[in-house]
């Protein structure tokens, strides 16, 4: 009893430990001091729900192509009647067989007929032991080459290329719009921290004119002008926490461990070298994009099979136009004699028709060569669209990085103009005024700084988009 006991309180410890290990590691990547762009991502891609409902467009598809497949199972039919009346029986009839269809229009069966009674049709009647028969369908016109079971399986084929074609197209629009938040939640960061700054650097300036007042080097109503700029910072903070505390919520619906939703810590910072990573992690640098080869874009191959799929549907319309010629052969024999081989035993049955004006068959053609060459002359013009889409996004990035040197620039001169400002108040040569004017000049310098980087950085996202390469 007290080894059970035992037993008891070490599985219930070694419980208690797994469920401890279990939340610290889902928790852990999310309470650590940065979570990367390129961190951020893989979760999403990872086990975003909608990024897994993109990939059952797959899985439907290779569903459809084993429905399509059943179109070629053997069956086993059978048919059995039989009536019997006041004591008379006045028949039993038996048909069974086991169909094999093949690729091609030809069929085989196997078969085994029994009758019995005193009232059928004479021709169903058959030894006392039954008869069998092994034989093979043709189609020599219509469904020799294509028939619909055949139509159905290859574009079940294609509907898998096809579905991993949307399937990228879908989980791309994710990733873009989990990109968007991410690049959000870093500029409401940014923005958020410049603030709290300055707050900082204003308040401290705020105390020391007042000293400066009391020791009466300086007018007190510089005092008023170092609080307003103070309250004005407050605020900024304020509203750049709003802000800040809206983004991270925003963030958080993309953020999943499994099926269970996360929430970022509040010691959690964006990356701040995503500058230096970003082209790399998407991709997007003009060395590894190609704007001459887009075959591989989940657009023009979900385009290009639908062509495909068009062209099974024009084949299948142009069969239509042969005639049908179905021919049978089956040998037929009682159980018994099998082995023995007559030719003269057998049924034979052809089957032909054929309409003579085949209008309705012509113009279901016509109709199925007009739908591809529509689809081809939109498979060209998105072909162009891309590759200008491409081209002004490339254009727009250069531009960005150039306004990016320009901001730079500009920030560190209001950051020197700023300087020596505060050296000249030291002196006496300036006044408050001056410089809570060069500081609000530096804010707004940085809070543009801020603004074309996420440009930038959105500007890349966008460029992923039209890529749509989400492996």
């Amino acid at each position: 009893m007290k080894k059970v006991k035992s037993n008891i309180r070490y599985i219930t410890l070694f419980s208690f430990l797994f469920l401890i290990g279990f939340s610290t590691s889902y928790g852990q990547d999310f309470n650590k001091e940065e979570l990367s762009y390129s961190e951020f991502l893989g979760y999403v891609k990872k086990y975003h729900p909608l990024v897994k409902q993109a990939n059952l467009e797959v899985s439907t598809a290779q569903a459809m192509l084993m429905v399509a497949r059943g179109g070629f199972d053997p069956k086993i039919e059978v048919d059995y009647n039989k009536k019997e009346f006041k004591g008379t029986e006045y028949y039993s009839l038996l048909n069974s067989s086991f169909k094999i269809p093949t690729w091609y229009g030809v069929e085989i069966k196997a078969g085994f007929d029994e009758t019995d009674g005193q009232y059928y049709n004479p021709q169903n009647r058959t030894p006392d032991a039954g008869l069998t028969s092994l034989g093979i369908s043709v189609a020599l016109g219509q469904g020799l080459f294509i028939n619909q079971r055949m139509a159905d399986v290859r574009e079940g084929k294609l509907q898998i290329k096809l579905s991993d074609a949307q399937r990228k197209l879908k989980a791309i629009e994710v990733l873009y719009k989990a990109s968007e938040a991410y690049f959000e939640w870093r500029r409401s960061f940014n923005e958020a921290e410049l603030y709290k700054n300055y707050l900082g650097f204003a308040s401290t300036r705020f105390a020391g004119v007042k000293k400066l007042i009391e020791y009466g080097d300086s007018p007190a109503i510089d005092s008023v002008e170092a609080r307003i700029t103070v309250r004005n910072r407050e605020l900024n903070v304020e509203n750049g926490n709003l802000k800040l505390a809206k983004a991270k919520l925003a963030i958080s619906n993309y953020l999943w461990i499994e099926n269970v939703p996360v929430e970022l810590a509040d010691n959690v910072k964006p990356e701040q070298d995503l500058i230096q990573t970003l082209e790399e992690t998407l991709k997007t640098s003009s060395m590894m994009v190609n704007v001459e080869t887009l075959e591989s874009h989940p657009k023009i191959q979900a385009l290009e099979t639908k062509l495909s799929m068009l062209e099974i549907n024009r084949q299948l319309k142009a069969n239509l136009l042969l005639p049908k010629v179905n021919v049978g052969y089956n040998y037929i024999s009682e159980p018994a004699y099998f082995d023995s081989f007559n030719a003269d035993d057998y049924k034979f049955n052809i089957d032909f028709s054929i309409p003579i004006f085949l209008r309705k068959e012509r113009g279901n053609l016509k109709i199925a060569k007009l739908k591809m060459q529509d689809l081809k002359f939109d498979i060209d013009q998105q072909r162009l669209e891309l590759k200008n889409k491409i081209k002004a996004q490339q254009t727009e990035i250069a531009s960005l990085k150039r306004q990016k040197t320009v901001i730079d620039n500009l920030v560190k001169d209001y950051m020197v103009m700023l300087s020596s400002e505060e050296k000249l108040f030291s002196f006496g040569e300036s006044s408050i005024f001056l410089i809570n004017s060069r500081e609000n000049n530096l804010v707004s310098a940085k809070l543009s700084q801020i603004s074309i980087e996420n440009q930038f950085y959105i500007s890349n996202a966008e460029l992923y988009k039209i890529l749509a390469n989400p492996d």
